[in-house]
């Protein structure tokens, strides 16, 4: 696909199965070339990133769906575990990370800049995401983005042994598209973006 067909067709898609074309080699490429060339503010490389699948992917679901019953209504709890059902049916997660000592340690070097390395640190965070989702998108697969970070972030931590100092951002799932995404609306572009001569 050309970059134009990436971005349009790089949507939030829900509707996911197992079913995928792509080896579980080309997807692990798919993330370890976006963690190589995504840029990060004094090219820190803070961004973290676990790729489940299989029994990794269902245990990560497994703990979502738990941690939420525990906290969401009974009455209310049908919808959700039904959205969580849909995340676990797709073929894989991919689940981001920051790495908190990277920030701090620059904080500490540059003082002059020490507000700044959190905003860079989100922005290179949302690159990478981005990122790992064009070249999923390109290899013919769908994703979401999900962020259920505080509700899960310690019972995953301590389930898969990840650092202390990794911070979670998100969790993409993936797989095969088996519903089309929502309409999407544009507001107007020309209340969006100036060119100036």
């Amino acid at each position: 696909m050309e970059l134009n067909d990436v971005l349009r067709n790089r949507r939030s898609i829900y509707g996911l199965d197992k079913n995928i074309k792509v080896s579980d080699d080309e997807i692990k490429v798919i993330v370890e070339e976006a963690l190589l060339h995504t840029p990060t503010g004094f090219n820190s490389q803070g961004p973290r990133a676990v790729l489940l699948l299989g029994k990794g992917h269902e245990k990560l679901w497994s703990i979502t769906m738990e941690a939420l019953r525990a906290i969401v209504p009974a009455a209310a709890f049908k919808n959700t575990e039904d959205k969580i059902k849909s995340f676990a049916a797709a073929y894989g997660t991919i689940v981001y990370f920051e790495e908190e000592a990277i920030v701090k340690n620059l904080q500490e070097k540059y003082a002059l800049y020490a507000a700044n390395f959190p905003i860079w640190a989100t922005q290179s965070n949302g690159m990478l995401q981005q990122n790992v989702w064009f070249g999923l998108t390109q290899a013919g697969l769908g994703a979401s983005l999900q962020h259920y970070n505080e509700v899960i972030e310690d019972a995953f931590r301590k389930e898969f042994d990840i650092p202390a100092t990794w911070k979670m951002t998100a969790q993409m799932p993936f797989g095969n598209p088996i519903a089309a995404p929502s309409q999407k609306d544009f507001a107007p572009l020309e209340n969006r973006f100036k060119v100036i001569n």
